[in-house]
């Protein structure tokens, strides 16, 4: 007879002669049983009562860990689904972008959404969470989950089948609401205690917390100016008709992508323009404030913005804020002793400011540079001087905050922040997170030009995702204009470079997880060739071709 073996953090064991689940072995862990949300197998996140057959080790994912918190989300979602259903099953109801810790969703009845009808669906999440219901996972027949979806009216879900087609498919269940299955969910019903239904604009926020305290909710931060941008490009997908995978995809198979692709780009060229003719009209702006988080298309966004700025009759010139490191012996460090060079303090602000205060006063200023693999500032005879119509743009994390450029008055300035917000979702429940998208840009990014795999990529995401919530995203309502950089069709390009790099991550890896989602992920989008991709493309700054020097 076949034995497993189980092993656990505190390399306990048990042998087992048949499989075994998850949610039996809560006792082996130490931590709290009502905080594990999931297991790790192997390095794979896997719901608490999903069949464990062969030898592994096990570790619990907890409430407060990043992967914790995704899974309380996801669940979240799921039993607002099943609520919309119970309540309104011939309405519509759409998932949207993230905003502050809460989604954004619209629910489609025939009439404006009122606020009773919001606090409705919320207690009906309230009463599916007391009554503790089961989330049942279970594998149907493509056949069945066809007809499933079709009778739920599920349609982008129904559609995505279409170019989707395994003979068996997952799917979750509570009660007679059904959906596809996307990642684990929480077990049952009882462990989503925390949440809130916020009426907003045409819509409402499903509210969650932070994975750093899962026991309570942080207050509201609006970011009016990125909704109103996130808005605009969902109203120009529902004209396209192209607002999911499954949409994409169809396009994709009907050989349409080329036209889309020309479509795409040129509305991302004319809102470079527009941000240019805004700064044209702001006539005390003397310099351009470009920032954004990791991978949001920083370095092209300049250099288009400059070809654009040109036309109008400026002479751009670059400032690399780079060059103003001050030297690693004068960088400070981080909680763990590394040195952390995404901090202001790690910038010469005050050369800078001197700098740019010379220059506007028609000066020549001497430009330093900086010696990344000695760490040492250094001058190697770089001048720069403006001119009547020089206009200087630079690019960085700290471009927002005006710790930055201190000296430097609120007229002379314009700044920009850019995002990659693609407007598409999976399906109508299941949403595609920003973080994703450049995630992924970045692993393809390193692997062509930095020579790293995916898991060192992976590795130091949090990271940089940390640096971003410090030092770029509570700056971004400063900003004079905002620019979405994501291209709709970018994630079938970008499929055909991260889906081998990705499948090189073994479970022996930690990084095998978010790998492993990742490419589940990626599974639901046909694919576009490199050469589908126009030269002057952001997405060439990630998969390389560019006619842009870097």
């Amino acid at each position: 007879m076949k034995k497993i073996t189980i092993t656990f953090p505190d390399n306990s064991s048990i042998e087992l002669d048949n499989e075994i689940r998850p949610i039996t072995l809560l006792s082996h862990f130490k931590e709290d049983p009502k905080k594990i949300l999931a297991v790790k197998v192997n390095n794979e996140v896997c719901s608490l009562d999903g069949p464990v057959n062969v030898s592994s080790y096990i570790e619990p994912v907890l409430s407060d860990t990043k992967e914790g918190a995704a899974i309380y989300r996801r669940s979240l979602c799921f039993i607002l689904g099943a609520a919309a259903h119970n309540l309104y099953p011939d309405a519509h109801l759409l998932v949207g972008h993230s905003l502050g810790y809460g989604y954004y969703y619209t629910l489609n009845t025939g009439a404006p959404l009122t606020t009773a009808q919001i606090m409705s669906l919320k207690k009906e999440m309230e009463r599916i969470a007391e009554e503790d219901l089961v989330i049942e996972n279970e594998v149907v027949s493509y056949a069945q989950a066809c007809n499933l979806f079709e009778s739920l009216g599920l349609v982008e879900t129904r559609k995505q089948l279409n170019y989707r087609c395994p003979s068996r498919i997952q799917i979750n269940t509570i009660g007679k609401f059904s959906d596809m299955y996307f990642g684990p969910l929480v077990p049952s019903t009882s462990y989503l205690k925390v949440f809130d239904l916020m009426p907003y604009h045409e819509g409402f926020l499903l509210r969650f917390p932070k994975h750093t305290d899962p026991s309570k909710l942080t207050a509201f931060e609006d970011q009016p100016k990125l909704f109103e941008i996130y808005r605009r490009y969902k109203e120009w997908g529902k004209r396209l008709n192209i607002t999911s995978a499954a949409s994409l995809n169809q396009i994709i198979h009907d050989r349409k992508v080329n036209d889309f692709i020309n479509i795409t780009e040129t509305l991302q060229t004319k809102c470079i323009s527009d941000i240019a003719e805004q700064i044209q009209k702001k006539e005390t702006a003397r310099v351009v404030l470009i920032a954004g988080p990791s991978s949001s298309g920083k370095t092209t966004t300049s250099k288009k913005l400059a070809l654009q700025l040109q036309s109008l009759g400026y002479t751009p010139k670059v400032i690399s804020l780079d060059s103003y490191y001050r030297g690693r012996k004068d960088t400070p460090k981080d909680e763990n002793g590394n040195y952390d060079y995404e901090c202001l303090e790690a910038l010469n602000v005050e050369l800078l400011n001197e700098n740019l205060v010379d220059m506007f006063n028609g000066k020549e200023i001497k430009l330093p540079s900086y010696d990344f693999h000695e760490g040492v500032s250094f001058f190697k005879g770089d001048t720069m001087r403006l001119e009547e119509n020089d206009i200087l743009v630079m690019e960085g994390i700290h471009g927002l905050n005006d710790k930055l450029t201190p000296l430097v008055p609120a007229e002379k300035k314009f700044k920009i922040y850019l995002s990659a917000l693609t407007q598409l979702n999976l399906d109508d429940h299941n949403r595609i997170a920003t973080s994703d998208n450049r995630l992924i840009r970045r692993i393809v990014r390193d692997s062509q030009f930095r020579g790293k795999s995916a898991a060192d990529t992976i590795s130091m995401w949090d990271n940089v995702q940390k640096g971003e919530r410090l030092h770029i995203f509570p700056f971004q309502n400063n900003a004079d204009a905002m620019l979405n950089t994501a291209l709709d069709y970018e994630i079938p390009v970008l499929k055909v470079y991260a889906d081998p790099l990705l499948r090189c991550v073994t479970p022996m890896q930690e990084q095998y997880a978010e790998a492993s989602r990742l490419l589940s992920f990626l599974n639901n989008f046909s694919t576009i060739p490199a050469t589908a991709v126009p030269n002057q493309s952001i997405i060439r700054e990630f998969i390389g071709g560019s006619a842009f020097k870097y």
